[in-house]
């Protein structure tokens, strides 16, 4: 019996829109398609690092319960030396919420994932040790987030040089690439029958249960947070009320920056299979766009499953 080809999948950046790798990997496991490599960057390592770890059914639960921008309410205001934001404590707690794992090798599916040398602007791999570090690094998005020392260099976000590093995947040894590019300006054509506007049974029953009670109280605490963060930003920077915020603008030029990055190195690296949800609509930090994001993430890999099925035989 002829052995099966690896799978190597790609998670690339996009922030508020990485929600859709959520759908997109529901998708591999409705189909029963596995999984035996992650290449991440950004958000994408996030949600590999949790779909590693076996949480993301616990991830998508509290993403849908957050529902907006109270995400950023997660994180500590850092004004005004290194970015706007910290997130140093609160995402060791989105992180520990859904995963046991503290370091690389704890992870049941080989990760790794990308950053970028600040001062050299050079690409860095990261495959080993501590987690939590490197995900900081590789989603410190410029302006926003504070950037991370690590191994004597300063790293921010790997999106400033491979958004969607398919050439990690093909490192990593995977004989068939499925990548997940989340900024192309495609537009959504419909919806996902399946998801239901109520939660499910096993979503009340969670919601029921001690994590689903833990969950409720840090959604509300950080609710009254986000109006403390928001005034707070206002105040500092002198913003008008109907003038874009300093996230929405960062995050937008990021956004612009990284579609053109993706486009030109998706040309000469291409992945066997390309997946580009249809979120044209959403900007980089549409929070609030949670349940549509994973939609269009399910939708996009729903469509290419039966290429990805010819391609690992």
């Amino acid at each position: 019996m002829e052995k099966r080809k690896s799978v190597g999948l790609v998670l690339g950046s996009g922030a508020s829109r990485g929600w859709a790798h959520i759908g997109a990997l529901e998708a591999l496991d409705e189909a029963g398609i596995p999984v035996d490599m992650i290449a991440g960057c950004s958000v994408g390592s996030y949600v590999g690092t949790i779909y590693a770890s076996g949480g993301l059914a616990s991830l998508k639960e509290f993403v849908l319960r957050m529902d907006g921008k109270k995400v950023f309410s997660y994180f500590d205001v850092v004004f005004p030396r290194h970015g706007l934001l910290d997130g140093t404590r609160k995402l060791g707690e989105m992180l520990s919420m859904h995963s046991a794992a503290t370091t690389f090798e704890e992870l049941s599916i080989p990760l790794v994932m990308v950053a970028t040398d600040l001062v050299a602007g050079d690409k860095v791999v990261l495959k080993s040790g501590d987690l939590f570090v490197a995900l900081r690094a590789t989603m410190s998005l410029p302006g926003l987030f504070a950037p991370v020392r690590l191994q004597g260099r300063w790293l921010v976000d790997g999106g400033l040089v491979d958004p969607v590093p398919v050439s990690i995947a093909r490192a990593m040894g995977a004989d068939v690439v499925i990548a997940v590019d989340l900024n192309s300006g495609l537009v959504s054509r419909q919806r996902r029958d399946r998801m239901a506007a109520e939660p499910d049974a096993g979503a009340q029953e969670a919601a029921g249960s001690e994590q689903g009670e833990f969950m409720r109280k840090l959604s509300e605490y950080y609710d009254s947070a986000e109006t403390v963060v928001k005034k707070k930003i206002r105040e500092v920077l002198n913003l008008d009320d109907d003038m874009p915020n300093i996230m929405d603008t960062v995050g937008t030029a990021i956004g612009i920056m990284q579609e053109r990055i993706t486009r030109i190195n998706l040309a000469v690296d291409p992945p066997d299979i390309l997946i580009q949800p249809r979120l044209g609509e959403l900007r980089m930090m549409d929070f609030d766009q949670v349940e549509k994001a994973i939609e269009e993430g399910y939708l996009g890999m729903r469509e290419r499953m039966a290429d990805v099925r010819m391609m690992i035989g």
